[in-house]
């Protein structure tokens, strides 16, 4: 394998063409005192040599990057890569370009993404917080003392007067738990998430408040925690569940990948969905519809969501640090499908 071919600078080509730095500058960029003839000699010696533009350093002379940096907790299944899509699409439209991290639901690597983040020079940093950040702000300050504009989406740490972009997971959650009671539900499970991140809690009280106000009892052995936000997780607490003895007729969950493991089990132990315990989750990730039965889901916004956040960026851009609105809430949407449709009549007697 061929060494790496290093990348000629300003210098190495007007010390080649006897031209001032200046001169090539002028007629990289195309400026137009710059004659034609020299021009060409300089770009085409400028491709011979492999140059590259040093994008950061002319960031720093315009103090200018246009350039949006991002944060998200990973890039698996369909919720994140749709907010990118959202938060892509407005920022080219803006003339900005965007530069994602990973944290990988880890604090010390989204701490690394804010110091790479800040070192680039971006504009602004949008970002939803790893599953491992809890109560973990001083990164985040640190862009707020940099002057940074910073934008939280989704996951949003317990950080005073923060700009942010979310769902009413609660709504959804109330929305979801509701429907099931709809149905004849009287006894129904929850799939909760990590409760120090604001989604999964707000989903727990939304499932523990939509019991309260149909007339049904709250359980807390009947809620679950999933230890992580895998398929394997999900069979796990299903099989914890159904130890209880409880007869469930009803399993709302705060994820959706968990929630196929939970169908699994359900099938493995001979339970028919939806006939004899219905299923709804949040969100609506493509394999939902792709199950049998497809699952009831609570749609997130996701591209919505992208999109506002860069919007509000834009805001703090142009009114300065000093201008924090209220958090921005999107409206959640259930999605009916066969895991949770309506049961007969007669069905529902039987379980009485």
């Amino acid at each position: 394998m061929s060494a790496k071919k290093p990348h000629a600078s300003i210098r190495d080509i007007a010390r080649q063409l006897n031209l001032s730095t200046s001169t090539v500058s002028r007629a990289l960029s195309d400026h137009k005192d710059i004659s034609d003839a020299t021009k060409a000699r300089v770009q085409q010696l400028a491709q011979e040599l492999n140059y590259r533009p040093n994008q950061l350093a002319a960031a720093l002379r315009k103090g200018r990057s246009q350039t949006i940096g991002v944060i998200v907790p990973h890039i698996k299944g369909y919720f994140f890569p749709a907010v990118m899509n959202g938060i892509e699409k407005v920022a080219t439209q803006e003339g900005f370009k965007v530069m994602m991290c990973q944290s990988n639901e880890d604090l010390g690597r989204e701490q690394q993404n804010v110091e790479a983040l800040l070192d680039a020079q971006v504009e602004g940093i949008l970002v939803s917080v790893s599953a491992t950040t809890f109560k973990e702000v001083a990164h985040f300050e640190q862009v707020r003392r940099h002057g940074t504009p910073l934008v939280f989406f989704d996951r949003v740490p317990e950080l005073e007067q923060s700009m942010a972009v979310i769902l009413d997971d609660f709504q959804g959650a109330y929305q979801a738990t509701t429907h099931l009671i709809e149905q004849g539900c009287t006894r129904i499970g929850h799939l909760a998430g990590p409760q120090h991140l604001n989604t999964s809690h707000n989903r727990y009280l939304g499932y523990r408040e939509a019991l309260r106000a149909h007339g049904l009892p709250f359980e807390e052995q009947w809620v679950f925690s999933l230890p992580a936000l895998t398929h394997e997780a999900g069979r796990e607490a299903m099989e914890y569940l159904l130890s209880l003895k409880a007869n469930f007729d009803g399993i709302f969950a705060a994820y959706a990948i968990p929630t196929v493991g939970a169908l699994e089990v359900l099938r493995e132990h001979g339970l028919r969905v939806p006939q004899d315990v219905a299923l709804d989750c949040f969100s609506n990730e493509p394999f939902t519809l792709m199950t049998q039965p497809r699952l009831t889901v609570v749609d997130q916004r996701a591209e919505q969501m992208g999109e506002t956040a860069v919007r509000l960026f834009l805001q703090l851009l142009k009114r300065g640090p000093a201008y924090t609105p209220p958090h921005v809430i999107l409206k959640p949407e259930l999605i009916v499908r066969e895991s949770s449709l309506p049961r007969t009549h007669e069905q529902v007697l039987a379980q009485v």
